[in-house]
Order: structure tokens, then sequence, then C-alpha cells
């Protein structure tokens, strides 16, 4: 990764010139059985498709706050990475009433609709799949974001200093989350080509360090697994070996 990147969306930027191809994020929902793997490409290209939903059907721009209300999900990982793209502040679990735009999953569909603004809706069904009923008052994220532009351009610049995650009643800016990232890879030795296991929520600043940003800023991957604790310990050393995982975070 490149020292002079100040924001996440740099960070992802930079990992796409440097090698589009590798792994970025491999997700398994261990009561599903689902495994998806992205690569850098993959990721960045469902990450601009977002941003510009964000952007333009969602009419969201910088400083608009966005109630995040998604488990640790490849999804999750996308919308936190679109909005660092659009300048939107993501706040992880956060009140939908005091937010402009609110995403979120099947299981909290009723406290999203407190939401005044915007509302999307996320089934997290393998594939990206989409509701059999769209959810009344909501906008279906697998419907709206396959037409979505491949190329996304902000229409203002995003400022690095400006707030941009907020997360167990922390609030961090875009440089804030790439300075922690860059700390926290180092601290746990993780660099370019590791493999990260993470088991961790999304709802602190760990497990979203543990389960995207360290290993964006380190030029590594992560392998992020939902329900990790329903896997047999034999099945989780396996999954390990087979992901050559470098480092877990469990």
């Amino acid at each position: 990764m490149n020292a002079t990147d100040r924001t996440p969306a740099d960070l992802l930027r930079s990992a796409l010139a440097a090698d589009p191809g590798r792994p970025l994020v491999t997700f398994y929902d261990d009561a599903t059985g689902e495994r998806v793997e992205l690569s850098v490409a993959t990721f960045a290209n469902w990450v601009a498709k977002t941003a510009n939903l964000l952007q333009g059907d969602l009419a969201a721009g910088p400083g608009d706050r966005l109630a995040l209300l998604l488990p640790a999900h490849w999804q999750s990982a996308v919308w936190l990475l679109a909005c660092a793209s659009v300048g939107v502040v993501a706040e992880v679990g956060g009140d939908p009433a005091d937010a402009d735009v609110v995403v979120s999953g099947p299981d909290t569909l009723e406290e999203a609709a407190a939401c005044s603004g915007e509302r999307v809706a996320l089934a997290l069904r393998p594939l990206g799949g989409r509701f059999p009923q769209p959810p009344a008052g909501f906008a279906d994220y697998a419907v709206e974001v396959p037409s979505q532009g491949d190329r996304f351009a902000p229409f203002a610049p995003v400022d690095a200093d400006a707030p941009g995650l907020v997360v167990g009643g922390e609030e961090l800016s875009y440089a804030g989350i790439v300075e922690r990232a860059r700390a926290d890879a180092a601290e746990l030795g993780l660099g370019p080509g590791g493999r990260l296991l993470s088991g961790l929520g999304y709802d602190t600043w760990e497990g979203l360090s543990a389960g995207l940003f360290a290993a964006l800023a380190a030029g590594g991957s992560v392998v992020l697994c939902r329900h990790l604790d329903r896997l047999p310990a034999e099945a989780l050393a396996q999954r390990i070996e087979a992901e050559r995982v470098t480092l877990t975070a469990r």
C-alpha cells in the first residue's frame, strides 16, 4: 500500500492497481454453509456500484450519516468502503431515527423503519440474492445495485480528516481509520500476502479491523467467518489449512 493513502478508498485503489486478481475477502457463513471469495477487482466493482447507488439514487453526500445495521458479512464490508468512497459517515449499529440513510439486514427491518430518509434492505442470502418479497418501505439492495455503474467518481472530494466511521461510541476520521488499521496490522505481524481469519463481529473497532481494515491496509486478505462458533475445532483447523491462514482473530 502507498504511504500517501489516507482514506480506506485510497487503500482499495492502491490494492486494485497493485494486484487486482488476488483474494481480498473470503466469506463463510457457518449457519448456511455459504462460501464467497472476492478478489480485489470483484470487491472494488461491488464498492463502485454501491457507491454509485449511495451517491446517485440515495442522494447521499459528504457528511451525511448512514446507520449500518448489518452483521459481519462481505456485503457489510462493501458498504463500509462505499461510504468511504462517497464521504458518508458509516455509523455501525447507529440509530436509524438520527440517520439520513439506513442499511438493514433482514433481522432489523422494524428498527430500521424509524429512519425518515432513504432505506435499503439486504436479504444477506447466498450469492447476494434478493428478498422473495421486497420489504415495504425499503429498496432491495440486490435489485437496485446490479444496474449501477462499474466505475465511481465522487461529486466532491472526500476529506480524509472528516468523520468517517462511528463504532462502539467512538468516531474516527477516514485518516484515523487508515492509521489505526496500519498500527493494528503491524501489531499483528500482518503484511503483504498475509491471510487473517476473523470470527469477530463488526460491532467493535477490533472486529472491523480484523475483519477488513487491517488486511486492506497491509496488502493482505481476510477470511471473514460468520457463526464461527458453530464450526467444530477439527473443521476450523481444516479451514485454516485450506485457506492458507497465517493469523487468526476469534
